[in-house]
């Protein structure tokens, strides 16, 4: 990835007759099989140890009401999502984390793959398409570095209505970036260009992500304990959740993306549009100081749900308060919707995007270690008990 325009570029030109991973069909076929068809399913996942992603991303009619805005009024239900991932586990036992563990010899595949939600129509109205490449890579590759695995490369999936060739490069740019940041390879992708889909000018993005881990050293919560020390790495803003609510929350303030964000010297559009950070590089660095033994990313859900799905049964978390600084974008939502302290903490990262579960002596380590590599705080422990409490 030493040229990113000439890849980007590269990446236009894919069409649908390359060789790509077709869909698993019996369990005879061999798992890395390739066929000339389009981009499918992930067949390579054993299904008894697949790891599905619970982030619900949806949008539905306006809710005229004056009280306070929440993510299910902003039509996204983070109680249905988990009510299909609850279905599904029916169906193929062993899912519910952040990535899907895939055995190879001494080693874990670890895939993950999401999108970027509704923070797309922040992008068509503010015009700026370069950094929403790197929020789709994000979202995946820090998913699946949560196992402890090393990105080895990234495929990218670009749909419209009318190809325009100007701002697919844009975008593409963006996903090059994010490979550069996270140091694995764009190996492919898929432009669907589909008359009358989409509205003139917009379109939609999906990511996947492959990484590989030592299955000695793969992150998996199995020992926590009650003590352990939570360790919270800071985000750039909102990230790539939560723009359902954002959006609402924007229309009940009465100001435009262009203004100012309150408390900032940004305009609220700058400040929403901000890259989501890429926490590979950190964390596995961090990892390798030693002790840690769960890292969740901090995505839809917020604390409140994505904390508790590295623990153990038995086991919750206490956050301290005011143990870092909110960023004063979350500061402006929730007072512009109105929004009560729990949905915030079960939506948003609050500043917070990924938190790592370490040993008293491994967070020393971290916390003490960093000489301006990085920034950590300690924001809480592991209690007995379930669910996260503030204090």
């Amino acid at each position: 990835m030493t040229n990113t325009v000439a890849t980007a570029n590269a990446e236009l030109s894919r069409c649908v007759s390359r060789p790509v991973f077709d869909k698993p069909t019996i369990a005879t076929q061999s798992p890395l099989a390739v066929r000339p068809n389009r981009l499918q399913r992930f067949p390579c996942l054993s299904l008894s140890l697949l790891e599905r992603n619970s982030r619900l991303r949806s949008m539905s009619k306006d809710s005229d009401g004056s009280g306070g805005l929440t993510y299910k009024d902003a039509g996204v239900d983070i109680d249905a999502g988990t009510e299909l991932v609850r279905r599904i586990a029916k169906m193929a036992p062993g899912i519910g984390g952040f990535g899907g563990l895939f055995p190879l010899g001494d080693s874990y595949l670890v895939a993950g793959t999401d999108g970027v939600g509704t923070k797309l129509k922040l992008a068509f109205e503010t015009g700026i398409h370069e950094t929403i490449g790197i929020d789709l890579v994000a979202m995946s590759v820090n998913d699946i570095v949560t196992s402890g695995a090393k990105p080895l490369f990234f495929l990218d999936y670009f749909a419209t209505s009318h190809l325009d060739v100007d701002l697919a490069e844009k975008v593409i740019k963006g996903i090059v970036d994010g490979c550069q940041q996270s140091d694995c390879a764009l190996l492919g992708g898929e432009t669907a260009e589909m008359p009358d889909f989409y509205a003139k000018g917009e379109y939609d993005l999906s990511g996947f992500a492959v990484g590989i881990v030592k299955k000695d050293s793969v992150i998996d919560g199995k020992n926590i304990v009650a003590g352990d020390v939570l360790v919270g790495l800071p985000s750039s803003g909102v990230h790539s959740n939560g723009f359902s609510l954002v959006r609402r929350a924007l229309v009940r303030s009465g100001l435009s993306l262009k203004d100012q964000l309150p408390g900032a010297a940004v305009t609220l559009g700058e400040a929403l549009m901000a890259p989501t950070v890429i926490y590979v590089k950190q964390v596995l660095d961090i990892i390798g100081k030693g002790g840690v033994k769960g890292i969740a990313h901090i995505t839809g859900g917020g604390f409140t749900d994505n904390i508790p799905r590295v623990f153990p049964k038995g086991l919750g978390a206490v956050i301290y308060n005011d143990s870092w600084n909110v960023p004063a974008v979350f500061k402006w939502i929730q007072q512009a919707g109105n929004i009560e302290d729990a949905e915030m903490r079960r939506t948003f990262n609050m500043g917070i995007g990924m938190v790592l579960v370490v040993s008293k002596e491994g967070s020393q380590r971290i916390l003490e270690g960093a000489n301006g590599a990085y920034t950590a705080y300690h924001i809480g422990e592991v209690v007995n008990g379930e669910g996260v409490t503030y204090s």
